[in-house]
């Protein structure tokens, strides 16, 4: 069964048009913010130097299902989940709730790469070793304090 990872956002004002609706690019905010709170939650960042480049976790796809609309001031969870991890790739998914309603679906898949601080260019690899180990330390002690199901 995976682990679900959670992060409590809320709306601000900022976020929303003039009607206090939220404005559709602010929830792939939300996933992202969410993404970088669960990596760091690994004791990851999503840009880490490695020799002489930095290890990035660039988009290759990104998606989102709206089902309500949220407005200024909501407190929303996003729930984040594994859903496949490759040799070079992850994907997540990403629900959205304010209280118990779903507001929103989303995924994102990305590729590990190592980015060339010279010419600025990406090449795909390997996600680093020890990711895995501190994946599944991190949800086992999660799930022992009960943050995760």
């Amino acid at each position: 069964m995976p682990s679900e990872f959670l992060h409590r956002r809320r709306v601000e004002f900022a976020e929303v048009d003039s009607g206090g609706v939220m404005h559709f690019a602010n929830y792939f905010r939300f996933m992202e913010s969410a993404e970088h709170a669960f990596f760091r939650s690994l004791g990851l960042r999503v840009f880490e130097r490695e020799g002489d480049g930095t290890v990035a976790w660039p988009r290759v796809r990104a998606t989102c299902t709206y089902q309500a609309p949220l407005h200024v001031d909501d407190e929303v969870d996003v729930r984040v989940i594994v859903a496949s991890k490759r040799r070079r790739a992850v994907e997540l998914w990403f629900a959205i709730y304010r209280g118990e309603e779903r507001v929103a679906l989303g995924a994102f898949r990305n590729v590990c790469v190592m980015l060339d601080p010279l010419t600025g260019t990406m090449k795909s690899r390997d996600i680093p070793s020890g990711v895995d180990a501190r994946s599944e330390e991190h949800t086992s002690e999660l799930q022992s304090r009960g943050l995760i199901s």
